[in-house]
This record gives C-alpha cells, structure tokens and sequence, in this order.
C-alpha cells in the first residue's frame, strides 16, 4: 500500500489526472439538478444518496432515476441554457495548473455527456478526453433511455475507462479524484485516489481515502511545491 507521501509523488508526476464531475469539479449532482427541473427532484436525490453510499448498483440506481425523470431532449437542453453547472473554487486553476505542465485532463462521470462536455468546454478540456452516460430521445425528443454499453453507467466502470486509457495512451502514472464510492472503486487501475468532500462529504470514501482533501488549493500547491 502506498504511503501518503508516495501518493503526493505520483500525483506530481502524474501523466493523466482523472476527475469525477458531479459533486467534484462542479458543485451539484447533474441528475439531481435535472430531476429539479423535471419536477421530482426529492424522490432522485434520495436515491442519488444510496448509489453514492454504495448500497445499491450504478446501473440499478441509473435506470431507476432515469424512469423516473424520463427528462425531453429540450428539457435537458434547457437545463444546460437556465441552469449551467457551477464549477467547484479553485478547479479551474487547478486543470489549467496540470495542462501547463503537460498533463492530460479526463472528465469521468456517471452523469450525463451533455452536461459534462459542458463542463469541459468551461475547463479547455477536449470533449474526447469526456466518459459519461448518453441519453437517448425519439425523434419527437422523448426520453428513449440511456447508452447501456458506455461503462460509466456500471459499478465498476471508471475503472474499465481508465484501464483503456493505460493502454491506449501508454500512461504509466493515472490519478482518480472524486467524491464518490465509484471513484475510489477505480483505483487500481488507478495509481492514486485522491477523495474530496469540498461540496459533499461521503462517510466511506472519507474513512477510507488515505489522501481526502476538501480544496483543490491542496493540490495546487502540491504542484507547486516541485
């Protein structure tokens, strides 16, 4: 098991960084915020809750949500336009830090691409370097499910994507950070987890990260510091 000081080593070296969005680099949980907008924002969150525990599976929990959002094309489109996602203080800096030095950035996330290459654009981030769920809408723009085959929408499935990172790019240093029990699941193939609880604090990622930050100025100036 790597020490902490160890970690902090790999994180400065890092080839790639990893991040979580929901709850990570912005300040909500997409599919909450969408459930909001679609009028049955209280029943989602509390299931949000128990994914993120790690009581029940991603994919259980996605397709359970989703039912019940059954969110329009134009309804997510509108949310993007009336409600765009708040990044969380200091991620900006932090990605423009890690592309200064070279460092390849990757949005992971169990939410929705729409969003999350939204979110990308605001980091300079390329929407090829974005894994997230897609949604699918009839031609009339009704909901129509998700893409079952994308592996961000499975327990487990930060992990795969990284692991085809690893080979595709030959890195050999990867860095997950994020909130969540899906995040921490990705390491290994991960070389290092690194939690925040800067917007949410999950009890068993924050028991059980040996790095938990709550500010990514904690990061900044690890960078810094070489």
């Amino acid at each position: 098991m790597a020490s902490l000081l160890e970690m902090k080593e790999t994180f400065r070296n890092a080839n790639a960084v990893c991040f979580d969005v929901d709850s990570t680099v912005i300040r909500e949980e997409g599919i909450d915020e969408l459930a909001k907008f679609c009028g049955v924002g209280d029943a989602v969150a509390e299931m949000t809750r128990r994914a993120m525990g790690g009581s029940v599976t991603f994919k259980a929990a996605l397709t359970a949500r989703l039912a019940l959002i059954r969110p329009s094309y134009e309804q997510v489109q509108k949310l993007i336009s009336e409600h765009p996602p708040q990044l969380t203080p200091g991620v900006r800096e932090l990605v423009s830090q890690l592309h200064q030095r070279g460092v390849q950035v990757f949005l992971i996330s169990g939410g929705f691409q729409s969003i999350v290459e939204h979110v990308a654009l605001q980091l300079n981030i390329p929407t090829g370097n974005v894994f997230a769920n897609r949604l699918k809408f009839y031609f009339n723009g009704e909901y129509a499910g998700f893409d079952e085959t994308q592996p961000t929408g499975e327990s487990g499935g930060k992990g795969q994507v990284i692991s085809y990172l690893k080979k595709q790019f030959q890195f050999k240093k990867v860095v997950m950070i994020g909130d969540g029990a899906t995040d921490m699941e990705a390491c290994p193939p991960a070389d290092c987890f690194i939690g925040f609880g800067g917007n949410v604090v999950r009890k068993q990622v924050k028991e059980k990260a040996k790095w938990y930050i709550t500010h990514f100025d904690e990061l900044l100036k690890e960078l810094e510091e070489r």
